[in-house]
């Protein structure tokens, strides 16, 4: 998906992650993180999600807070046009959802940005662009950030390969999906890139969330 294609193509297979995520429990580790906010957030709390593909992330954020009566100023970025395009198609207008293509490094928002999530997007990363994005999470993040990716485990490759097995998923993601896992993390990556990037090992949570994720986060 990160090469040519059509959007048709790009729209159906970000479909296809999206029941990924749903079926393997992927937005759990960011909801849970997220019910660890601090006592006095902001209000509202302008939450950025980096990478955010089709939305269905930040929609899910959208859930966890109306049902908890907190006021969220959600944006999501990303890299590809193609994003904004189905963020837009798949999202319902009332959630007042901001979509921005482009560069997150060089997104200057009026409001300050107060926490910075990001899903199954640093595996596609160098490692030098990881530790630039942590650095430019810690200095721009003023509440906290959370990264959710993929653990590197034959487990979680294993249980990856099954599915793709018995459920119809689009052929990008049962071919992207082994490449994931091998270009995934372990908790010894983690600990290397954020000492690279000067991020205080003792504020930082490492945290494996089963099936096949391994998640970094801090707050502020």
């Amino acid at each position: 998906m990160d090469g040519d294609c059509s959007y048709e193509d790009f729209r159906d297979c970000l479909r296809s992650l999206e029941k990924v995520n749903r079926w393997l429990l992927g937005y759990r580790p960011t909801l849970a993180w997220l019910d660890r906010l601090p006592h006095g957030p902001p209000d509202p709390i302008h939450i950025v999600d980096v990478g955010c593909g089709s939305g269905d992330l930040l929609r899910q954020i959208a859930g966890w807070a109306r049902i908890r009566s907190i006021a969220v100023q959600l944006t999501g970025i990303d890299l590809n046009p193609y994003a904004v395009h189905a963020a837009t198609e798949f999202t319902p207008k009332e959630l007042g959802i901001t979509w921005v293509t482009g560069n997150a490094m060089a997104y200057r928002p009026e409001k300050q940005i107060d926490i910075v999530v990001s899903s199954l997007m640093a595996h596609h990363l160098e490692d030098e662009e990881i530790v630039a994005l942590l650095r430019w999470m810690e200095a721009n993040a003023r509440a906290g950030w959370f990264i959710n990716d993929l653990e590197r485990s034959e487990q979680a490759c294993r249980t990856f390969a099954w599915l793709a097995g018995v459920v119809r998923w689009h052929r990008f993601v049962r071919h992207d999906g082994p490449v994931s896992f091998r270009r995934a993390f372990q908790k010894e990556d983690w600990i290397r890139l954020l000492d690279a990037a000067e991020v205080p090992r003792e504020a930082v949570t490492v945290e494996q969330w089963r099936p096949g994720r391994l998640c970094v986060g801090r707050w502020q």
